[in-house]
């Protein structure tokens, strides 16, 4: 990657809970969260099958996801880890970073980006993890 492009790699916990797939089951557990004060960076929700979904859920503070989540009734696994990237975009950013990781043998089991304006781009990469220390060390972080 070409030194002018500032990029920044890091290590994050996320949680997640497993809710009906049904409409509302994903808002009613961001209200308890907004109503307990939580800041989420970032949140992704998928379905498991057609009765159930999974929200993963990336806090500013795990501590405070935590507690609130126990005061709410909301069962979280974790914490685990996953990686956050954000970076000036160029062209192939998404293809350079997936590489570094091919290269060290590390299968991602998902990957969500999206362009946030201004040729800037985030991204959250999850790995198996037991691979978590070789996707860092692909990656150039600890």
């Amino acid at each position: 990657m070409e030194s002018s492009f500032v990029q920044r790699i890091e290590r994050i916990e996320y949680y997640y809970t497993v809710v009906p797939n049904k409409v509302g089951a994903g808002a009613k557990v961001f209200n308890e969260l907004k109503g307990k004060g939580i800041n989420l960076l970032a949140f992704n929700g998928f379905p498991l099958d057609a009765q159930r979904s999974q929200l993963d859920l990336v806090p500013s503070s795990g501590d405070a996801l935590v507690a609130a989540a126990q005061k709410a009734g909301i069962k979280l696994v974790g914490p685990k880890v996953a990686f956050l990237i954000t970076e000036w975009e160029h062209l192939g950013a998404v293809a350079d970073i997936l590489g570094k990781l091919e290269q060290a043998g590390v299968n991602v089991t998902a990957m969500q980006a999206i362009d946030t304006g201004d040729w800037h781009y985030g991204a959250i990469i999850w790995v198996k993890q037991p691979d978590i220390d070789k996707a860092a060390k692909a990656l150039g972080i600890s």
